[in-house]
């Protein structure tokens, strides 16, 4: 199957590529300084100059297909503009293509009120506010959804929560206004997929205690603001209900397909610049009298690589285009394949570079260091590979069971 960018796509790219070279790539390195200096809880000046000219350049909310809200491009039309941002760990955010907020947008655009979408999704496609996802849980394994404790419970005209969550990416960040916060509301129910509801928090409520800025692989800030939240009886109004109660699984689902495949295209970016890096450090390192290229097994690798990568882009665009055509739900094992497939290519892309580079790669001089930690956290992230993989084999048995 052909995958063949339409004519506004292909001015996109150009114009994306361009604003990358003359914006992105010079400031990666003032963007990694301020990371490390300001930390997780302070605005990164370079961020919000860039965000600036993104939006002057007309490059803005390109992941949303809500032609009324977003870009009012289709998944297979905005992946190899995703794959251009996942290039670098400062171009997402600049554009305002970053999770979490892209699910959070995409989740009030889908399921929320008229009231709701003014006064969160407003100023969040406008970049004025960031927002946090909270559904992860210290307490129990939250790769099961339905394992979920925390508790969201009805009080007249209010709802009260109560949870302790972490890996809620972003809480720390000052511009953080709203969480989407998700806890059982009838955790009796015999339907356990019908137990969770989702509701929006404000984050200046009463109750909530940010309690530290969790590392990734040891860096706070980047490239994550994981953060671990206490909500102790935080009250907020009735009508913050998303959806409606109970269907907080059913949001979750329709949430996390398209971060997955968000994921996923801005890894095969990741991956393409990685090996771009590891080539031309290849060539430019003598080892034992001769270029580090003209070893076997630095050849090999590189083959590799390039083998990897284009299989993953296939799986993803097929994935992309799969969700356009019959839906998430329906497209469900090429997501799950997607998600297995990308982290671990882009993984062993990284490793291999960091071999090329010899201890360089360990430091964060070549940006290889940053690239893996976000690599591996995407094997846990939206679901671990056990749970895709054994959704993917389950489906692919239920064929011949149906045949049987």
């Amino acid at each position: 199957m052909a995958f063949e960018p339409t004519p506004r796509v292909i001015e996109l790219q150009q114009r994306l590529n361009a604003f990358m070279d003359e914006h992105i790539y010079p400031n990666e390195e003032r963007h990694l300084q301020e990371a490390e200096s300001l930390g997780p809880w302070k605005v990164l000046p370079v961020v919000e100059e860039l965000k600036d000219r993104a939006r002057a350049a007309d490059l803005w909310n390109l992941f949303l297909p809500e032609s009324e809200h977003g870009a009012g491009l289709s998944n297979l039309e905005y992946a190899p503009l995703c794959e251009i941002m996942g290039r670098s760990l400062l171009a997402p955010e600049v554009f305002n293509c970053s999770a979490p907020d892209t699910g959070n947008m995409e989740v009030l655009a889908r399921y929320g009120t008229p009231e709701q979408q003014e006064r969160w999704l407003k100023p969040l496609l406008a970049g004025e506010i960031r927002s946090c996802f909270a559904m992860t849980e210290p307490g129990v394994a939250s790769s099961d959804a339905t394992n979920i404790e925390s508790s969201i419970r009805r009080e007249g005209d209010e709802y009260v929560i109560n949870g302790h969550k972490w890996y809620t990416t972003g809480a720390t960040d000052p511009r953080c206004k709203i969480s989407i916060f998700m806890g059982k509301s009838d955790p009796d129910n015999p339907n356990r997929h019908l137990q969770q509801s989702m509701i929006l928090v404000p984050m200046d409520s009463p109750g909530i205690q940010i309690q530290r800025s969790l590392p990734v692989f040891g860096f706070y800030g980047m490239p994550d603001r994981a953060s671990e939240v206490v909500f102790e009886n935080v009250r907020v109004p009735a009508s913050n209900m998303l959806l409606g109660q109970g269907r907080g699984f059913e949001i979750a689902q329709g949430r996390l397909g398209p971060g997955r495949i968000h994921h996923c295209m801005r890894l095969i970016g990741l991956a393409e610049r990685t090996l771009e890096k590891m080539c031309r450090r290849a060539l430019d390192r003598v080892a034992f009298g001769q270029p580090v290229a003209t070893q076997g097994v630095t050849v090999e690798r590189i083959a590799q690589a390039r083998i990897m990568i284009e299989q993953t882009r296939l799986l993803t665009l097929n994935a992309a285009e799969r969700m356009d055509t019959v839906g998430n739900k329906a497209a469900k094992a090429e997501i799950a394949m997607i998600k297995v497939a990308a982290p671990n290519m882009a993984c062993q892309v990284v490793d291999w570079a960091i071999q090329v580079h010899g201890g360089g790669g360990t430091s964060n001089d070549f940006g290889l260091t940053h690239a893996y930690a976000m690599a591996r956290l995407l094997r846990l992230a939206d679901g671990p590979d056990e749970v895709h993989r054994n959704q993917i084999g389950k489906l692919e048995l239920r064929k011949y069971r149906s045949a049987a």
